[in-house]
């Protein structure tokens, strides 16, 4: 039998960001893809990220948290995710703020009203080799695509918030369809470690209008480290403040990238689903 079985899942989502959290703080097991994916197959769980709790690591933090796309790959940062997490850790307790751990490094959450929560995302790194790029470029504010997006090339702006992230500005969303140039952007050359896709619009200074292609996911309501990323990339090119609300399909969220110590913050609602427990069968579905 799969050591998941009978195991207890927490399905949530922050904006429609599908979130399933699995807490195996008290177990040494390590997922592998097939059991991610099999997870991600399962009726009514299929989520965008899987949050996976092992004990911590570093003192003073709540949990390990190891981050999973439906497709089985592992990603470094979910900022809708960890506020789910820090819902899962505080709602039933008085307490207003925990950290947990990523790949992406220790993240301070915030709980700032029943359903709504804050993570810090770290700082976010723009040098070519941290973003990942394949090949040095002058300026990663500023990349040319080999790509054509409608016969015409046009310029990303790559930064690391966690995950790799390559930012389009556009004049019109609709103009270009996200569905069919997402999987090419992802796994274009110049991202060895593929990329996150996101086609922004600037509405005025303090709000920008996003959709977004995740890797190993694909299209999502929402993209907490993809919002953060869209508010770098314009405020670092002079395109908006260092605050601002990012709108997306799901909803609305606030981020902002602080002068003080050049943490971005993210904050939104999350809503808590259901409850189920893992089945014998979603796992001998998978296998076969």
């Amino acid at each position: 039998m799969h050591p998941l079985v009978r195991r207890s899942v927490t399905k949530m989502n922050g904006l429609g960001n599908e979130i399933v959290i699995l807490d195996l703080r008290d177990s040494a097991y390590a997922l592998d893809a097939p059991s991610v994916r099999a997870i991600a197959q399962a009726p009514s769980l299929g989520f965008d990220q899987l949050m996976v709790l092992h004990a911590p690591i570093s003192p003073g933090t709540e949990a390990y948290v190891r981050i999973y796309n439906r497709d089985g790959s592992e990603a470094g940062a979910c900022g809708n995710g960890t506020r789910c997490v820090a819902w899962a850790l505080m709602h039933d307790t008085p307490r207003e703020s925990l950290r947990v751990e990523t790949l992406a490094g220790v993240l301070a959450c915030q709980r700032e009203s029943e359903w709504r929560f804050s993570v810090e995302m770290g700082r976010p790194k723009f040098d070519w080799q941290d973003i990942p790029l394949a090949t040095p470029v002058s300026d990663t504010a500023a990349i040319s695509f080999p790509i054509g997006l409608g016969g015409t090339p046009r310029r990303a702006a790559a930064v690391n918030m966690g995950n790799p992230h390559a930012v389009f500005f556009l004049d019109d969303l609709d103009t270009y369809d996200l569905a069919i140039l997402g999987p090419k952007l992802e796994h274009d050359p110049l991202f060895p470690a593929r990329a996150n896709i996101s086609f922004a619009q600037i509405r005025n200074r303090d709000h920008i209008v996003v959709r977004v292609w995740e890797r190993g996911a694909g299209l999502t309501d929402a993209c907490g480290s993809a919002a953060c990323a869209v508010l770098v990339a314009a405020a670092r090119q002079g395109l908006s403040e260092r605050q601002a609300v990012i709108s997306l399909p799901g909803g609305d969220l606030a981020v902002t990238w602080r002068t003080s110590d050049d943490q971005v913050v993210l904050a939104g609602p999350v809503a808590h689903e259901f409850e189920t427990i893992l089945e014998a069968r979603w796992f001998e579905d998978a296998a076969a």
